[in-house]
């Protein structure tokens, strides 16, 4: 994996190339961003630069030995750590190594879902458990075999839980010339005595203009569908290929409108009617999709009407619909539509029952629109 072909983040990767340009590589590093902004990529490529043959000035060369071996993830002073589900109290991260690669390979975005499905784990906790911490400390003890740096990347330490505590010595105190990099998306998760022990790099989620660039020249989408796309999944690019999967003719606008309109309306027997008959039955993927995009929605809405247009990047219909929502209800109402909504998703993601969970939010979102002022310490919950 080179820099090159990971997309956006260029200040960060110049931040990385001077670390190693001036000597200043922290042996125990915490690469923060959310699912799908590429920092586990970024934390791939900066591995292979450090360990690169020939550096180019920005970039590892991709031609020598090592990166040959890089960019197939079977360089042997390259390890991986990651949540897996385990079968017995044994099970390490190298027991399913050959599937880690294969997702990374073809998912460098990958998130912890996409994993899940890669190993068929249905509903099983993912774990990093004691003994891949002792795995690590083994394999870290011995000496390299052909790089000037042992590697260790561990993905999503948040899972780690108190098992973290055995490597806290290593992290600390590790053997010369090995680099622990993890890359997580939750800082709150982690332990704090982890946490000390890192050098942050803080990765921001892509913004809209390169996601949509990258779906244009990468997975050659029109202009409008990757627009389309780029805007559901908010920075997220394995969102975004979720929903290469499932989208067909975009219907997603005609039907949030129709809903907004029963509900604005207080249509009550047509609202029934749409959830029982289509939101419930859109299937799981794609009503989260629904969902995330009526919360996109909203949030463009919110800015067109706090006056930061030059925000706002619909085009057309959808940006017609956005200027004539923004005049009809005040900031506290649509902020509060935004909650109702993120907490709908969050029971989709949890297997909640979708007939119930749309009939719900539609009632409570008919509740808080009919108010034409948002009365102080009203509550529509």
């Amino acid at each position: 994996m080179r820099f090159k072909e990971i997309v956006g983040h260029q200040s960060i990767k110049e931040q990385l190339v001077n670390t190693v340009k001036n000597n200043r590589v922290s042996h125990a590093q915490l690469f923060l961003g959310p699912e799908g902004s590429g920092s586990l990529a970024l934390a791939v490529a900066y591995a292979q630069y450090i360990n690169c043959e020939n550096r180019l000035e920005n970039d590892s060369c991709g031609q020598c030995p090592s990166c040959r071996k890089y960019d197939k993830l079977i360089h042997p002073d390259l390890h991986f750590s990651y949540p897996f589900f385990a079968k017995g109290a044994e099970d390490v991260a190298t027991n399913y190594i050959e599937s880690w690669r294969q997702a990374f390979l073809s998912n460098p975005y990958l998130g912890l879902d996409h994993w899940r499905q890669q190993l068929e784990a249905g509903n099983k906790q993912a774990n990093i458990n004691i003994a891949e911490a002792h795995d690590i400390i083994k394999k870290l003890s011995l000496k390299a075999f052909e790089a000037e740096y042992k590697v260790l990347i561990m993905w999503l330490p948040e899972y780690l839980d108190i098992q973290g505590n055995a490597l806290l010595k290593l992290i600390e105190e590790p053997p010369a010339k090995t680099l622990f990099l993890l890359v997580a998306e939750n800082q709150d998760k982690i332990i704090n005595t982890i946490i000390s022990r890192t050098q942050l790099t803080k990765i921001n989620k892509l913004h809209h203009d390169e996601m949509k660039s990258y779906l244009v020249e990468e997975k050659n989408l029109d202009p409008a569908k990757a627009n389309e796309i780029a805007f559901i999944a908010d920075g997220n690019i394995q969102q975004a290929l979720d929903l290469l999967h499932q989208h067909g003719e975009n219907e997603t606008f005609a039907l949030l409108v129709q809903w907004l309109r029963f509900i604005v309306t207080d249509n009550g027997l047509e609202l029934i009617g749409l959830c029982e008959d289509k939101l419930s039955k859109l299937g799981r993927e794609n009503q989260k999709s629904f969902l995330l995009y009526a919360i996109n929605m909203m949030r463009q809405i919110i800015l067109m009407q706090q006056g930061l247009k030059e925000l706002v990047f619909l085009q057309q219909e959808e940006l017609a619909f956005v200027e004539k929502f923004s005049g009809l209800f005040q900031f506290e109402q649509l902020q509060h539509a935004v909650e109702l909504l993120e907490k709908a998703h969050y029971g989709i993601e949890r297997n909640g029952n979708p007939k119930i969970l749309f009939l719900d939010l539609s009632l409570q979102l008919v509740l808080l629109f009919k108010y034409q002022t948002f009365p102080k310490g009203a509550q529509y919950i």
